[in-house]
């Protein structure tokens, strides 16, 4: 296992668990500046979640002799391994959680998506739709769903960070 991108994820890892605190503590703050410190570390929250996961495909592409330089997201790391004809139990696992429109993974990615894609419409939830992703799309949202949000990221970090352990133990016995 590559040194540079297993200490790249858990960089990644701590970021988000870092950020995640500074959010909770924006959330008490009574400075004039409090919602633009909310906004903020939410994307970043984002950020870095994503770019853990992004640091792990990279891991397993490396743990499999497959380019990382050309990677680009879980599709491309696919299409890489099915060229080479390897079948990975990692690549199967993350492709269901990548595929459920319900699921925490796939909920993640549309959220760390949607700060790209920022509107001044109201967006309804839907089961398909996360918390974050709706809030991200608020340009001037009420915070009201803040707490929400929260127990939202710390339940993707939580399963980012059992899934990375998951699948990096099995990774290691072959």
């Amino acid at each position: 296992m590559s040194g540079i991108y297993l200490a790249r994820t858990n960089q990644k890892l701590n970021f988000t668990r870092i950020h995640l605190e500074q959010l909770k503590q924006a959330q008490v703050d009574t400075s004039w500046n409090k919602h633009a410190l909310i906004e903020s570390y939410n994307e970043s929250v984002l950020f870095h979640l994503t770019s853990a996961y992004d640091a792990f495909l990279r891991e397993i592409a490396e743990a499999y002799s497959v380019d990382t330089e050309a990677l680009d997201g879980y599709r491309s790391l696919a299409v890489k391994m099915e060229a080479t004809g390897v079948e990975s139990p990692e690549l199967k696992q993350l492709s269901q959680l990548e595929n459920n429109n319900e699921g925490w993974l796939h909920k993640m990615m549309a959220a760390y998506e949607a700060c790209w894609h920022g509107s001044d419409k109201q967006k309804q939830i839907d089961e398909t739709n996360s918390v974050s992703e709706i809030h991200v799309l608020q340009v001037n949202p009420d915070h009201a769903e803040d707490k929400a949000i929260i127990a939202e990221y710390e339940t993707w970090f939580n399963a980012l960070s059992a899934l990375i352990d998951s699948l990096r133990e099995g990774m290691q016995e072959w």
